[in-house]
């Protein structure tokens, strides 16, 4: 592959295996059309959480994600990879959208909003992924287990346990939630590249699409 960075054949089967999975994993409740036409959903806001920025007018990859989705956290690996390659022409942008089946993904991204309110959301977003098998699927609350992650973050704990339990850390992530449903987004991970939603089935997808963009 003559690509800068390489991409394992492990990790583009765990992209095709995750692809295929998203649409068992979805979100109910709802008018999404409603939503949508209303014209008031947007797929990228000022305050939208950057993993990457490139330049002024370069396109825009979005996702929308839950921490504890199980193919959210396969694709991962894979976005850091094209993070990796593309992240300096090409801006990245994660959106919150826990699904209600999932008894501890709101509570997650309030942590991870927690933690952005410091300046770690990456850090915090990443800890989510590397350590889901350990606190997903869970049916008790994993606040304590969050909140150790921000121990080991070094964040002041006082600011991260009222942002963790403000009323306005929940409001940004539903607003999240509330633009994706109005984007025809039922399930996790979603994806669109500079506003369209974009339905890759193979990394081959995502690669192209990037370079025709860039060409």
């Amino acid at each position: 592959m003559s690509r800068g960075v390489k991409i394992s054949a492990a990790l583009v089967a765990a992209f095709v295996i995750a692809v295929g999975t998203i649409l068992v994993v979805t979100r109910t409740g709802g008018d999404s059309d409603a939503s949508a036409a209303g014209g008031t959903a947007a797929v990228v806001r000022a305050d939208s959480h950057r993993i990457s920025s490139a330049p002024d007018g370069s396109p825009v990859f979005v996702e929308f994600l839950d921490f504890e989705c199980e193919a959210c956290r396969a694709v991962y690996p894979a976005i850091e990879e094209l993070r990796a390659e593309y992240g300096d022409r090409i801006s990245f942008v994660v959106r919150y959208f826990p699904l209600p089946g999932h008894f501890n993904s709101e509570r997650a991204a309030r942590a991870v909003e927690a933690a952005a309110r410091q300046g770690r959301f990456e850090q915090m977003y990443q800890r989510m992924y590397d350590t889901q098998p350990e606190w997903g699927e869970q049916q008790v609350p994993m606040d304590d287990v969050f909140r150790g992650y921000a121990v080991d973050l070094g964040l002041d704990m006082a600011a991260f346990d009222a942002a963790y339990a403000d009323p306005a850390t929940a409001a940004r992530i539903a607003a999240d939630v509330a633009d994706g449903e109005g984007l025809g987004v039922t399930g996790t991970p979603s994806f669109f590249f500079d506003g369209q939603r974009f339905e890759p089935s193979t990394y081959q997808d995502l690669t192209d699409a990037f370079d025709a963009a860039l060409d």
